[in-house]
């Protein structure tokens, strides 16, 4: 079981575009394509095509959903005194096994995005001013 931390940012895109918790760690799990993320350290950017069509034997749509997340492995003192030991043992075996993912952005993408920069310059500009990561 994988965790998930989301930035405001990323919950605020997700109403403006409609998008779900399921749907975008839907995306993560079962991602069409994978970019190097461009805003920090370890940062990955993944797309999943909304409604793809086959025509002419060639894979098609015509809206795209783009996650933008980072995972970090967490340790056992950045978890806190506030619960008792024996839970903390099972949280720290869970982290250790698969981490936090830090979900920074999520967005649609109208068509299909170029290759080697799918974030739009506005997502990007957000991002930084937020400082999310």
């Amino acid at each position: 079981m994988e965790q998930y931390l989301w930035t405001k940012h990323a919950v605020f895109k997700m109403k403006y575009y409609g998008l779900s918790k399921q749907k975008v760690s839907g995306v993560i799990r079962r991602p069409d394509r994978v970019e190097k993320g461009v805003v920090g350290n370890n940062t990955v950017a993944v797309m999943q095509a909304v409604s793809p069509k086959m025509q002419d034997g060639k894979k098609i749509w015509k809206q795209e959903v783009w996650v933008m997340y980072q995972k970090k492995k967490v340790k056992k003192n950045q978890l806190g005194a506030r619960t008792q030991n024996q839970t903390v043992a099972r949280l720290q075996k869970l982290l250790d096994r698969d981490g936090v993912t830090t979900i920074i952005s999520a967005w649609r993408y109208p068509g299909v995005s170029p290759k080697n920069n799918p974030i739009p310059e506005e997502i990007l500009q957000e991002i930084l001013d937020t400082q999310c990561i």
